[in-house]
């Protein structure tokens, strides 16, 4: 059956191939090998050395000289070019035709009107042929295991790692000896894969596009059609791109959730490092299992397959490398710090770009499978993990957590890393560091972002007007639960004021963000809610998700990012010629009020200088003055 199943699919590809939809070759912009770049200063050669590679995992790509139909693009071109959008489209419809254990789900629809795919591999099958269901693969009790890449579509490792591992999987009478290991994988587990997630920047695609990674030779851009960095733009979701991810986590419901991408800063000898979510944040059981029992068992198969897996660090200085920094605090604009503040076990994978793109990719390929095997044998534990902090109701949380500069939380650890020297440059003035490719081991002090930049108490409950459907449309993408308010009602609530939130110089993301001169005050008013309202309890799955998209002086809050730029307004206004004459009746009548601003007059020269901002300390004690001016209108529940 297995025999007639292959001859099946190898006339499959024949026809594909003879209408032009797919035939295995190099993607079709592949330059050939050692073609010159065509600008001299933007050789690979202005790369620090390489390192010598020549790990087993070659073992898993098939020769670019394989008689094989299912030989990808990538492996064609001895893993040198990664195959455009619509190569990749073509080689998944002809896999997914070949197996009835591969779908495909379209997530929806790019800025440019491209499908985000993702391939659903799992040996659940529906009596319809058709894609089985979230509620159909839990309920086999296996783990569902999501991977993307391409978020920044230039950094592209893991897109071809993918579609050899589905091939390995489905076909392994096509794949290599050491492939065919991945035959058994959907035995345990779920296999969820977005080959390419920034669609529209993996189009934009060049020999230049990023300047300090060795390959692929013609590789996409980091933001989409918009200019929006999508690992920016998980906590405000922004882009179609992003709001389609989201729909499809809360969709699916993945176990764990892998976000694959490629790093830049120093050299060193690790060629696949990862991170999540470090224990001091606010998914700590996550973080031990990651930490305990997947680390060491993933770390285990790359070492064994010829790589230096290491955990995921940059150098506070780039060109002074002599003290790491511990990338375990995120915040929810990135993967990996929302899958935090989401209790979803998230590892955000970054391969390291000075290293050759088959040794990546192949490391890729070994870490996918590592990955699936682990969660697949550690489900209970996995589970367990994830309950243990959904269910954690802290009554106190921090928002954000830094370096304590005055006191660094430093620790020594063995760092394989490579030889540097620094030499002074014509070009700029000042000193240059040089990579030397040469291996060395050292002992670095490490610093950890573990101190909160701020804390707060958490209320029972978020109270959202109905006026802000912007907010609350954001939230119900996220799977926050929240309660509507058919009718209207008065409730004592306590509001933030924002007096010292201030605009930033610049626009980031495609926003006018906010930051604050002095923290906000809380006051307690009674307000009107209208219907249409919502109500946000804290007590919930997705109750620290929602206080860090909520409170508003956490740096990845919806206020922070503009969503309430309106409160900042001041849509009245007082005339001097009739604020100056009440202004005197009120230095007249209010002693308390005469000491107050006379102390201001002393204490702050800039006031004394300014005739408005004398006037509005008299406007804003008057009942004419806008109650809600820079009052943060989400309200906190006691």
């Amino acid at each position: 059956m297995q025999r007639r199943s292959s001859i099946l699919a190898s006339l499959l590809l024949l026809s594909l191939a003879s209408v032009g939809t797919w035939a295995a070759g190099p993607p079709a912009d592949c330059p050939p090998p050692g073609g010159d770049s065509g600008l001299k200063a933007a050789s690979r050669n202005i790369l620090p050395p390489v390192l010598h590679w020549d790990g087993a995992s070659r073992g898993l790509a098939l020769r670019s000289d394989s008689s094989s139909p299912w030989l990808t693009h990538a492996e064609a071109s001895d893993l040198r070019c990664t195959p455009s959008y619509d190569e990749t489209v073509s080689y998944l419809e002809a896999l997914v035709a070949s197996s009835p254990q591969l779908h495909m789900v379209s997530l929806g629809r790019s800025g440019e009107g491209r499908e985000i795919w993702m391939v659903v591999a799992s040996k659940v099958q529906r009596r319809d042929g058709g894609v089985p269901t979230p509620a159909e693969l839990h309920a086999t009790g296996e783990p569902v295991v999501f991977a993307q890449a391409g978020i920044h579509s230039g950094e592209i490792d893991g897109k071809d790692a993918g579609l050899m591992l589905l091939r390995d999987m489905v076909q392994p009478e096509a794949a290599t000896d050491m492939g065919r290991r991945a035959e058994t994988l959907l035995d345990g587990v779920h296999f969820l894969f977005v080959p390419i997630f920034n669609v529209d920047g993996h189009e934009r695609k060049s020999r230049f596009a990023r300047i300090n990674q060795r390959g692929p030779e013609v590789m996409g851009w980091r933001s989409t059609a918009t200019n929006l960095n999508l690992n920016r733009d998980y906590a405000k979701a922004d882009s179609p791109e992003m709001q389609a991810m989201l729909r499809a986590l809360g969709n699916w419901q993945p176990d764990l959730y892998v976000d694959l991408h490629v790093t830049d800063g120093i050299d060193y000898q690790y060629d696949i490092t990862w991170g999540y979510a470090g224990e001091h944040t606010s998914s700590p059981s996550i973080h031990r299992f990651l930490k305990k029992i997947f680390d060491p068992a993933v770390s285990a198969r790359l070492a064994e397959a010829g790589h230096v897996p290491g955990y995921l660090v940059f150098a506070t200085d780039s060109q002074n490398p002599t003290m790491l920094f511990h990338w375990n605090a995120s915040g929810p604009r990135y993967s990996d710090g929302y899958g935090g503040w989401r209790h979803l076990p998230t590892i955000l994978v970054e391969n390291h770009s000075l290293k050759p793109y088959d040794q990546r990719v192949l490391g890729t390929r070994v870490f996918l499978e590592a990955l699936l095997d682990v969660a697949a044998r550690q489900v209970r534990s996995l589970r367990t993990a994830i309950d243990a902090d959904r269910a954690t109701r802290p009554r106190r949380q921090a928002l954000g957590w830094t370096v304590n500069r005055s006191a660094p939380d430093l620790a020594e650890q063995e760092f394989l890393g490579v030889e540097w020297k620094k030499e002074a440059s014509d070009v700029t003035g000042a000193d240059q560091i040089r990579w030397l490719g040469l291996p060395t081991e050292k002992k670095l002090s490490a610093v950890y972002p573990t101190s909160p930049t701020v804390e707060v108490e958490l209320p029972s409950a978020y109270w959202i007007p109905a006026p802000w459907q912007e907010v609350i449309e954001r939230l119900r993408l996220h799977g926050v639960e929240m309660e509507t308010l058919e009718r209207g009602k008065s409730l004592e609530v306590d509001l933030y004021r924002v007096d010292g939130a201030v605009l930033e110089p610049r626009p980031f993301e495609g926003r006018a963000r906010v930051s604050f001169d002095s923290p906000p005050t809380l006051e307690r008013r009674t307000i009107a809610l209208p219907a249409g309202s919502v109500r946000v309890p804290v007590d919930q799955p997705l109750g620290l998700l929602a206080a860090v998209l909520l409170e508003p002086q956490a740096d990845d809050s919806f206020f922070r990012w503009g969503f309430f730029l309106h409160t900042l307004t001041q849509p009245e206004y007082v005339e001097a010629y009739v604020m100056e004459p009440m202004a005197r009746r009120m230095l007249a009548e209010d002693e308390e009020l005469r000491a107050e601003y006379e102390a201001r007059l002393e204490d702050d020269p800039d006031f004394a200088a300014s005739p408005r901002e004398r006037l509005q300390f008299f406007y804003r004690r008057t009942p004419f003055y806008d109650e809600r001016y820079r009052i943060y209108p989400v309200a906190r529940e006691p």
